[in-house]
């Protein structure tokens, strides 16, 4: 530890004996630091940040997801600091007046890129920073020119909002339109040929369709008259289960018969004839076919001489059941009617098969083309309504939370700082140099050092004897010594001072 302490006393007083080469050493540290200090430029930054809104109920309305307006928003972040994007900054800026030609226009936005960020803080809420330092700029030019840039860039955020989308839905609209022309000459054509082969073959054309779709419709018939026929036949005999555990008649009372049913039955068939409705109809053919029935049960009623109150039920069950098989009837009519069509219709088909064939592929032909067709009108105007709400409405909303201000401080660098660590360098570098040059030298501060060199004993040492002159002339190099290392400090704080007060005169 003593060892310790006698180094660091030794090295004090090494440096001390050569303190003048340390102060020079130091004040030529300090002002070629200083020097390079106040030649970097400063740079000013101006920050801005951009709230976007991206709930909109009629955007979702119409199918525009908030995933969508994300994306486009992404996209947008991305693109801004495009090479476009901040040729557009230089040309609208200061900065145009460093951009004279081609090559130096791709210079500036290069570096500009570097000087730009956008950052996204939140989901919905970005910042935009510029940062500029141009050293043939003043300092107010550099804090001026670094707004301008900011609110350039917001301009632009905005510009490929609303325009962006603008020339998207008009470049969508262009291309469904043209590829709806398209369509719309192929389906005329493919109307045109229907025409001119239904003119050639009129045999195939029923009721201005042709023959082929109406034999699938027809065949499509006939299989649900096939169900309904099921239908009815499990119908009437489940009646005929029913009427099978009736009794016909009450025993007691008045001999009734089925004549009242069948009188009720005529009487609703005179009817029907008088409203003008005739024989082939469906309803006078069911009361017909009731009036048969019910004609036979008042016959077998009469023939068996039965006495006793007619059954209601058994009545009403008995006309339940020539409904039913009136019904069956009619629907086994169609059928017979609908199989004679389907073989006719067929007969043709196999009379002119590649007539069929080629009937068949003009109609598949047409209905294709028709439904691209209408699917593209329906899309084309989906993407209007759409377009006219991103237009519009600006599906993607955003409002400026902070706007780009002027800033009034440098951003870079911290000059207090680093001139103050130049001083502390200088220091340093001076005390260095001294005591470097004590490690050069042939001289001895203390008689142990010289014991220790040597190898030697040391009997004593000789104190040096200063005269009055000799005094006077030390007393005044020290005065001189103080003044100047009081100068290196007061250089120090006017260069501070310096640097605030024109901070201050930044408008």
């Amino acid at each position: 530890m003593n060892s310790l302490q006698d180094e660091f006393f030794t090295a004090i007083h090494a440096v001390w004996n050569r303190r003048w080469l340390a102060l020079a050493v130091a004040w030529g540290v300090c002002l070629l630091g200083w020097l390079i200090v106040a030649l970097i430029p400063n740079s000013y930054e101006s920050k801005a940040r951009i709230f976007v809104q991206l709930d909109d109920a009629l955007a979702e309305q119409v199918g525009i997801q908030v995933a969508d307006r994300k994306r486009e928003i992404e996209r947008i972040r991305q693109t801004l600091t495009s090479a476009v994007n901040l040729e557009k900054v230089v040309r609208g800026t200061q900065l145009a007046e460093m951009a004279q030609t081609p090559k130096q226009m791709e210079k500036v936005v290069l570096d500009l890129a570097e000087d730009i960020t956008v950052l996204s803080e939140q989901e919905n809420l970005f910042e935009i920073t510029a940062t500029v330092g141009i050293g043939s700029f003043s300092d107010t030019e550099n804090a001026k020119l670094a707004q301008d840039i900011a609110q350039k860039m917001i301009d632009i955020f905005r510009e490929e909002n609303l325009s962006g989308n603008k020339g998207e839905v008009k470049e969508t609209m262009s291309f469904v339109n043209q590829q709806l022309a398209a369509r719309e000459k192929e389906l005329e054509a493919a109307e045109q040929k229907r025409l001119a082969f239904e003119a050639q073959h009129p045999e195939m054309i029923q009721g201005g369709a042709v023959n082929l779709q109406r034999l699938e419709s027809s065949r499509t018939e006939l299989r649900d008259i096939e169900a309904d026929i099921a239908a009815a036949q499990s119908a009437v005999a489940a009646i005929n289960g029913q009427l099978a555990g009736t009794p016909k008649n009450l025993p007691g009372g008045a001999i009734n018969s089925a004549g009242a049913s069948l009188a009720a039955a005529q009487n609703d068939l005179a009817g029907m004839k008088a409203r003008g409705l005739t024989d082939s109809h469906p309803d006078v053919i069911s009361a017909r076919n009731q009036i048969a029935i019910l004609r036979q049960a008042a016959r077998a009623e009469a023939q068996s001489g039965s006495i006793g109150a007619s059954n209601p039920a058994y009545t009403s069950l008995l006309s339940i059941k020539a409904e039913r098989e009136a019904n069956l009837m009619a629907l086994q009519s169609r059928r017979a009617a609908m199989q004679s069509e389907l073989a006719m219709a067929k007969a043709r088909q196999i009379d002119n098969p590649d007539v069929a064939a080629e009937a068949q592929k003009i109609n598949r032909d047409y209905d294709v083309l028709r439904k691209q067709y209408d699917e593209l009108l329906q899309d084309r105007e989906e993407l209007r309504l759409r377009g006219e709400v991103r237009t519009e409405r600006e599906a993607v909303k955003f409002q400026v939370v902070d706007p780009p201000t002027t800033p009034l401080a440098p951003a870079a660098p911290n000059r207090p700082l680093l001139l103050f660590g130049v001083l502390i360098v200088g220091l340093g570098a001076g005390c260095a140099a001294a005591f470097a040059m004590s490690k050069l030298g042939a001289t001895f501060s203390t008689s142990g050092r010289l014991e220790k060199v040597s190898g030697l004993p040391v009997l004593g040492t000789i104190s040096k004897t200063v005269t009055d002159a000799r005094r006077a002339f030390d007393a005044k190099r020290m005065r001189l010594f103080y003044g100047a290392t009081a100068a290196l400090g007061g250089v120090f704080i006017l260069l501070l001072a310096a640097e605030f007060i024109q901070r201050g005169m930044i408008a």
